[in-house]
């Protein structure tokens, strides 16, 4: 089964085209296709990418910020470098309040936008990946918390099953405005979503072990 998804991966059009446009993913055409509708990084923002390896987001990203914006992404794995200044790397567990902190002094303060395409590990077992999946969204929001600005943006993935509609309620209370919404770059039998929300109400810190003034 790994043999043809690997094969059927490589005939798969958004597959061919980041390779043909040297794009790090494909997944750098959902942040295209997600930006164009919603218009969710511009020029000079600060953009924190969680989980951001192999760097299709930051990518994507970098072009959208221009010069004088930054992107820093974080993820437990290695990413290649970019040309760009503005990219900030930072490899580590971004659950973890220490690497939050690293992110805040890197970006000096908060970001305008949070993005996040990471995915847990997956163990097959369709319940216990589900809440995987809700628990790695949980901790997605703790971190806006910490490191987004009033009225700033959250774009993350998750996947549609048990605690998603419980998750959206408490979005909804957090910011503004909040959309749905599954890019036409995104397999077809995926169960994943992407959830925007516009207008942070900037709640105070509810990560008792992360504090801006250390």
């Amino acid at each position: 089964m790994g043999k043809r998804w690997q094969v059927e991966k490589k005939k798969e059009h958004y597959y061919k085209t980041a390779k043909k446009e040297n794009y790090r993913s494909r997944a750098s055409y959902k942040l295209t296709q997600l930006d164009k509708k919603f218009k969710i990084i511009r020029e000079g923002y600060k953009v924190v990418d969680l989980g951001a390896a192999p760097g299709g987001w930051s990518q994507v990203a970098l072009e959208k910020v221009g010069e004088d914006g930054m992107v820093l992404g974080v993820d437990l794995q290695k990413i290649k470098p970019f040309n760009e200044e503005n990219f900030v790397f930072i490899r580590g567990d971004f659950t973890s309040p220490e690497i939050q902190k690293e992110i805040y002094s890197a970006i000096n303060g908060k970001a305008e936008v949070i993005i996040s395409d990471a995915a847990p590990s997956l163990s097959g077992i369709k319940d216990i990946d589900q809440l995987r999946a809700m628990d790695l969204a949980e901790n997605v929001i703790k971190i806006s918390h910490n490191l987004l600005q009033p009225k700033g943006t959250l774009l993350m993935k998750t996947f549609q099953g048990p605690g998603y509609p419980e998750l959206l309620k408490k979005l909804k209370k957090e910011f503004k405005m909040v959309k749905t919404t599954k890019p036409a770059s995104s397999r077809k039998l995926s169960s994943e979503m992407y959830i925007i929300g516009i207008g942070f109400k900037g709640i105070k810190w509810l990560n008792e072990d992360f504090d801006e003034d250390e």
